[in-house]
């Protein structure tokens, strides 16, 4: 526990205070291990949970008096265990909120009293007690760096004294010990992702290229060579004083189809340089790093060059090219490793691209485009010429002139853009920024004031951070003067709008330093002193800024590093809209991230987040909409959602259909909250379903979008599709299947498949023409929308009157179901094979699918574990049996003995469909041998007592076909 604790778990920076475990999954995990080994402790080890520790665990607990029952004596504010030690000290001792545990038999106790509080007094716990095995043996068992020798010293002592205390401090060393092993494991999935490139990692990597280049066609590169020959003993070959910013080597890359490229290696990753020079580190531009999850980016490109026909480097560079145009950044490629696949793109090995593509869906962030205007010097209004003349006392007046011209200036409508670009045209910018490194503390504000203005034009923040401006502002976070503080991160908000300025401000230490602005004594106060509401107004501005950088994943990252989580959910608490709304902005923007989401949850924040919801202020109502709605991810945050009313109010915000924006939050939170059915009980009651239906017209994609995701998972419910039906709902969802939007193709199919379950409302979608339209969307490139669509195909044909002549109208239709089996989706396959059991109940669109080779295709997938495939492939083999000789060819295809596998699957859902298809198998004396072969009587015996009908029948008839041909075998061998 002290090594996992000090080497694994994941701390806060102490820059903000006493340093703290961080909110993340690999936490919570360890956490959750250490709980069930206390939990465990008294029954698994009754001698030793007594043993009384060398000094008591104390932490502040959130856990009140009124709490504690049967063993305690509760006198007041004091609680005190019956239990005492030989000292007639009591075990556990609870002083207002100052907790003392001097045993595991009490620990373990505690947590049972917790319940849902354990994962926090947990951490509390360990906070507080950053080595807890000092405290409970000693300071000689304490953690140690190097070798441990411990253990060997106890074993030693007990040999020596045969001292019982001795001997029982050894086994609960011992157990710690196996505790921390086992956390160190658990871990070391987590740790081993956290390393940086290095000297080696390189070589091996530039080595691994030059077998691959040479003049020869079939060669990835012509040559790769280094731009020194010279190696330091450190392995570089960057010079000193580039090393120092962790720069390695410099490369030189001529491909077969382009230009030489320069490329620069540090331990931050592989970087195309932005000037093709033989210096190699100058103009770096930040294309490349090196990410373990790019390979399978990488794969996924590697695809995408093989359709397009086109060679490597003009494909990668005209991809860069157009991803900077795009999304203001190229994809983060691993240059040489790019190379490494295409090569073995070239050894034809396609397969193991698409593979590893397949779970590739990384997004970028967004960079801002400075936006260039016509400029002239014709028709300039009078304030252009105004701020030209105030712009000379500016630059060369003392101190008073300057802050009366800037005072001046303020006067002008900054909001304006003539009078932004005049103070950009006349270097007012330059003289800005410089008196921002005055100590003047008059000047510094007044910059600050016209540079907040002006900021909220593109170019200007362009020019702000070209110029250094950042740096300094983050600088001026230290003041000691609070308006200073409170306007330079104002400016910092309006700045940080674009990826390389939200970037400046993590890499100038401005994470750590805003998050710092959040601490304040005065939370939740309502009445405040003049001096708490300047650090109540100081907190506002540093959560502007954190709402700022937080697009960026690293400075989400770097806002919990810093300790932001904790101080964010005290703000949440409060009733201020002005701090409240930058406070939960900042929160639904880092909700992206798991860690966050988790922080949500177990922080008590989904509680504030529903109260908020009934806000007068929309802005406040829609970014707690929307923290919710990428927070309702987890079960966990469903249920508190409910638990703490906020499905009502989410109801009635529906209403107000005229703020797009709230509504899309609104609406995505819905349809999150709905995956669980006791929310889709209570949607129905305040009549949300209705008014989502309402809905369904005159929206922009985004909302429809979240529409019919909320309206699909209340559609699971028979009673919910009645009122979707009743409310006209069907015929503008099958209007929607003939957009385009991937995100409402898939949930608007998977809306109309679940009504159509309903035979009233089958009929409706089948004269509206849905069923052909959800047949055409198997065409769709998406493999999310084909799988989608092929789910709705099947209650489609199981409700439809005649199903069988209407899967026979749908020109090519059984045909493309057919090559849909050859998708390298797991979900589509599944799908599909679940659409094949419905067409083929019907004999003559059985006949047509044989004819198209659906045998041998099904007969491929059999070789699967995955049991979603597994169930309906198996169903899909068992009704193709029933024509023809498709049972002899399935066994002559190899389909057989795959599939007595599948019995040993645990889901029993593929032991049904399985035992079915063996079955209809089984009637042919071939695959009876190859079964038998198998092993598949002594596992179809054991599920002839089932309690599943279905089941029991299917494994008993093909066990007696088994019989019956072992008795014809016999009966023709011996007579």
């Amino acid at each position: 526990m002290g090594a996992a604790l000090a080497r694994a778990a994941q701390w806060t920076a102490a820059g903000c205070g006493t340093s703290t475990l961080e909110i993340t999954p690999l936490n919570e995990s360890l956490l959750n291990q250490i709980i069930k080994f206390v939990d465990d402790f008294s029954t698994r080890h009754p001698r030793e949970a007594v043993f009384v520790f060398r000094e008591p665990l104390e932490w502040q607990t959130q856990l009140g008096c009124l709490e504690f029952g049967e063993g305690y004596e509760i006198d007041g504010a004091t609680v005190q265990s019956e239990a005492k030690g030989e000292d007639g000290q009591p075990l556990l001792l609870l002083t207002g909120s100052t907790l003392s545990v001097r045993s595991f038999h009490q620990l373990s106790h505690f947590l049972q009293i917790a319940m849902e509080k354990k994962l926090k007094e947990a951490r509390a716990c360990l906070e507080a007690n950053r080595d807890p095995i000092v405290k409970i043996l000693g300071p000689e068992y304490g953690t140690v760096e190097g070798e441990d020798m411990s253990m060997l010293r106890l074993l030693d002592k007990v040999k020596k004294d045969n001292d019982p205390e001795t001997e029982m401090k050894m086994k609960i060393f011992i157990l710690l010990h196996q505790l921390d092993l086992q956390l160190l494991n658990s871990s070391l999935k987590h740790i081993s992702q956290d390393i940086r490139l290095n000297p080696a990692a390189i070589t091996n990597e530039v080595n691994l290229l030059k077998n691959f280049s040479g003049k020869e066609e079939d060669t990835v590169l012509e040559s790769l060579e280094y731009t020194s020959d010279y190696v330091f003993s450190n392995g570089c070959r960057a010079p000193p004083w580039r090393q120092v910013h962790g720069e390695i080597c410099y490369l030189v890359i001529k491909p077969h189809d382009t230009d030489p490229l320069y490329i620069t290696c540090s331990t931050a990753g592989v970087f195309l340089n932005g000037v093709s020079n033989n210096k190699g580190y100058h103009g770096v531009m930040n294309i490349f790093m090196l990410q373990k999850k790019m390979l399978k980016k990488m794969a996924g490109v590697v695809l995408c060059l093989r359709k397009s026909k086109r060679k490597p480097t003009a494909f990668l560079l005209d991809l860069l090219k157009y991803n900077q145009l795009q999304n203001g950044m190229g994809y983060l490629f691993f240059f040489l490793q790019f190379f490494y696949c295409y090569f073995l793109y070239l050894q034809k090995a396609p397969g193991r691209f698409q593979e590893v593509s397949e779970s590739s869906s990384e997004t970028e962030e967004d960079e801002e485009q400075p936006v260039r205007h016509q400029e002239g010097n014709t028709d300039l209004p009078s304030e252009y010429w105004g701020i030209q003349k105030l712009a000379k006392y500016i630059k060369g007046g003392n101190p008073t002139a300057t802050v009366i011209a800037l005072c001046s200036m303020r006067d002008f409508n900054l909001a304006q853009e003539t009078c932004q670009l005049a103070i950009r045209d006349t270097g007012c910018l330059e003289v800005f920024i410089n008196l921002l490194g005055t100590e003047e503390i008059k000047c510094q504000i007044g910059s600050l004031k016209i540079l907040k203005e002006i900021s909220q034009n593109t170019l200007i923040r362009h020019a702000i951070v070209d110029l250094g401006g950042l740096q300094i502002m983050v600088k001026l976070l230290d003041s000691p003067d609070k308006d200073l503080k409170c306007v330079s991160a104002e400016t910092i908000a309006n700045v940080a709008r674009f990826k390389r300025a939200r970037r400046t401000v993590r890499q100038h230490g401005g994470i750590q330093r805003l998050v710092g602005l959040l601490e304040c004594v005065s939370v939740g106060s309502t009445s405040l002193t003049p001096c708490q509401a300047k650090d109540t107004e100081i907190a506002r501005c540093g959560a502007l800024a954190l709402w700022s950088c937080s697009k960026s994943t690293k400075n989400k990252e770097a806002i919990r590093k810093a300790g932001g989580i904790p101080l964010l959910a005290r703000w949440l608490k409060c009733s201020n809209a002005n701090i409240l709304i930058p406070v939960v902005g900042t929160l639904q923007e880092c909700a992206s991230e798991p860690s966050y989401r988790l922080a949500i949850r177990t922080e008590g924040m989904i509680e504030n987040l529903v109260r908020n919801l009934s806000s007068e202020h929309e802005e406040l109502q829609m970014h707690c909409a929307s923290a919710i709605f990428k927070c309702g991810e987890d079960k966990e945050t469903r249920d508190l959602v409910r638990q703490y009313g906020g499905l009502q109010p989410l109801s009635v915000l529906l209403g107000n259909s005229e703020n797009k924006q709230l509504l899309a939050a609104v609406t995505g939170a819905i349809w999150k909250c709905a995956i669980s059915g006791e929310n889709v009980s209570k949607f129905r009651e305040y009549k949300a379903i209705e008014a989502l239906v309402e809905l369904l017209t005159d929206q922009p994609e985004e909302v429809l979008v979240n529409i019919v995701g909320a309206l699909s998972e209340c559609c699971q419910e028979p009673v919910n599709r009645s009122i979707i039906r009743r409310c006209g709902g069907i015929p503008p969802l099958v209007k929607l299947l003939t957009g385009t939007n991937q995100a409402l193709l898939v949930n608007v199919t998977k809306a109309v498949g679940a009504c159509a379950t309903e035979p009233e409302t089958m009929m409706i979608i089948d004269h509206l023409d849905g069923v052909r339209l959800l047949w055409s969307l198997m065409k769709n490139p998406n493999p999310d929308v084909q799988a989608s669509a092929a789910w709705a195909v099947c209650p489609c044909i199981e409700n439809a009157k005649d199903a069988a002549e209407m899967v026979r109208s749908f020109v090519g239709g059984l045909e493309l179901v057919v090559s849909l089996l050859k998708s390298k989706s797991k979900e589509v396959l599944a799908s599909v094979c679940a659409a094949i059991t419905n067409i083929a109940k019907d004999e003559e669109n059985l006949a047509v699918l044989t004819d198209h080779g659906v045998v041998p295709l099904l007969s491929k997938l059999a070789n699967t574990n995955n049991n979603k495939l597994r169930r309906h492939l198996a169903e899909a083999i068992s009704h193709c049996c029933t024509w023809g000789s498709n049972r002899v060819t399935f066994g002559e295809n190899k389909a057989v003995a795959p599939l007595v596998h599948y019995l040993k699957s645990t889901d029993p859902s593929v032991h049904r469909a399985t035992a079915q298809a063996l079955y209809q198998l089984s009637e042919d004396p071939n695959n009876c041998i190859t079964m038998h072969e198998n092993g598949v009587v002594k596992l179809l015996l054991a599920m002839v007592g089932s309690t599943d009908e279905t089941l029991q029948e299917a494994a008993a008839g093909c066990i007696a076909n088994i019989r019956r041909l072992a008795l014809a075998t016999e009966k023709a061998k011996y007579g």
